[in-house]
């Protein structure tokens, strides 16, 4: 008998509740003038030029024979505005706008300020360290088949 009251009293409940969750509006994808004082903030929006200035030696060195004229016109091809209104849907098809607004909180209070200034040395040290953690993993492996080949190689006595 308690069983069945309990059991009644949860459904009950369950039921009083579920108005509350069926009239909650859906989340509302990001502006995107959010996304843009997101990007501004953070300096995203000068990600393609950022990009290109990076990319551009390791072009020239795989199209050695392209004359400067040419990077140059390249890097001048570049509009920033352009690849923003390609990343502004990736941003909204992955955060909401209470989401942009809460980050956009972050990074303008002075922990987010400090983050922003200290990324990009963080992000530069972090590369060295996965090359060389890269290296050594490269370096036991190579040991490792050279050990192999070599007791491969040598006849039985």
């Amino acid at each position: 008998m308690t069983y069945s009251k309990l059991a009644h009293a949860s459904i009950g409940f369950l039921l009083s509740i579920m108005p509350l969750y069926a009239n909650a509006e859906p989340p509302q994808p990001a502006s995107k003038e959010s996304i843009q004082t997101l990007m501004q903030t953070t300096g995203a929006e000068n990600m393609a030029k950022q990009m290109a200035v990076q990319i551009i030696p390791m072009l020239k060195k795989l199209v050695p024979e392209a004359p400067d004229r040419f990077w140059e016109d390249f890097f001048k091809e570049i509009n920033a505005e352009q690849i923003n209104e390609l990343i502004i849907p990736i941003y909204q098809k992955y955060l909401t706008e209470q989401d942009v607004q809460a980050i956009n909180a972050f990074y303008q209070s002075p922990v987010g300020q400090k983050l922003i200034r200290v990324q990009p040395q963080i992000s530069k040290e972090s590369m060295v360290a996965g090359q060389l953690w890269g290296q050594q993993i490269a370096q036991k492996v190579i040991k490792k088949y050279q050990q192999q080949q070599k007791q491969q190689s040598t006849p039985p006595q």
